[in-house]
């Protein structure tokens, strides 16, 4: 029986490589994708996720959430790594939903209706999740668990030599969803960066023939160029797609319990995962965080997973 899911996202161009590989997954049942602002802004954010699901057309329809405007973002320079739409640039048209609700009260709704069967998985901020925590407290206890990509244990930031972008983004929302007694597991940096894809991927992919093969050829050539301009190298991070192994491929990753916290303030240090390593003087673990990967394995799963998009639907 497939396993129901809501995937809460930002989507650039590596998230957008992550919904493909859920959305036809026979092992996941996509229920909703909810909006969150992030990588792009509330707006843009609700039409990628429209745009994702309309270029691929995946056999069954998720629910969709609109984001709603961060109060205060923090400036970061996004557009030069998924272009200034956050899907390479392409600008695709997707007619507006007749019937929009926010991302929190569709949470709300799903997660209430099947207490303890749904997996949240946030490849953004969280704000969506805190938002919706606040709103029911006891939201927590619906939920069958919350996978997390985001921060890092000892690999230092990617938007600031401290800080992950998710963390950064909306670092009072992270704190307040680490903080929660729901389960939780990590997917920090420290495992997301073993895993990288070389320029033989774009061989690897669906045919341009296929929706899912033009989409994703047109992104991950981007997401190449973005690399090769921005970090002068060859190889990408899928991040979100590694993230997205964890529900798929738990098996793969090294699991450690660890008390996690995240930095609301700090000249240099906003947005920075703290974790209590320490032998003595522990404070009680909170989440699970993936320590270790099976980076050949993963990346092979990942790039199994989308030769498949061509083969479901043409």
């Amino acid at each position: 029986m497939p396993r129901k899911v809501i995937i809460d996202c930002d989507p650039g161009v590596e998230d957008a490589v992550a919904l493909a590989l859920a959305l036809f997954d026979p092992r996941l049942e996509v229920v909703a994708m909810t909006a969150v602002a992030g990588e792009v802004l509330a707006d843009q954010a609700t039409c990628n996720v429209q745009a994702v699901i309309d270029q691929l057309d995946p056999p069954r329809f998720p629910r969709v959430g609109s984001a709603v405007a961060h109060d205060s973002p923090p400036a970061v320079d996004t557009p030069r790594m998924s272009g200034e739409d956050g899907l390479a640039g392409a600008s695709w048209h997707v007619p507006l939903l007749a019937h929009q609700h926010h991302s929190e009260k569709i949470l709300l709704d799903e997660l209430r209706n099947d207490p303890g069967m749904t997996t949240v998985i946030c490849l953004g901020p969280l704000t969506n999740i805190a938002r919706a925590f606040a709103r029911d407290p006891d939201l927590s206890g619906a939920l069958g668990r919350l996978i997390i990509l985001g921060g890092s244990v000892a690999a230092g930031g990617n938007v600031t030599p401290a800080a992950e972008f998710n963390m950064y983004y909306d670092p009072e929302s992270a704190r307040q969803v680490f903080r929660s007694p729901t389960t939780k597991t990590l997917v920090p940096l420290d495992v997301t960066r073993q895993v990288t894809f070389g320029l033989d991927l774009i061989h690897e992919l669906p045919p341009e023939s296929t929706r899912a093969g033009a989409f994703l050829r047109q992104l991950i050539t981007h997401s190449f160029r973005a690399h090769r301009q921005v970090y002068g190298q060859e190889s990408i991070y899928l991040h979100a797609a590694v993230a997205m192994m964890v529900a798929l491929h738990p098996e793969l990753f090294e699991m450690r319990d660890l008390c996690g916290d995240v930095e609301t303030h700090g000249e240099i240090t906003m947005g920075a995962t703290v974790f209590d390593r320490r032998p003595e003087f522990r404070c009680q673990a909170n989440m699970e965080v993936a320590m270790e990967v099976d980076a050949v394995a993963v990346r092979d799963a990942v790039v199994r997973g989308l030769a498949q998009l061509g083969k479901s639907r043409s």
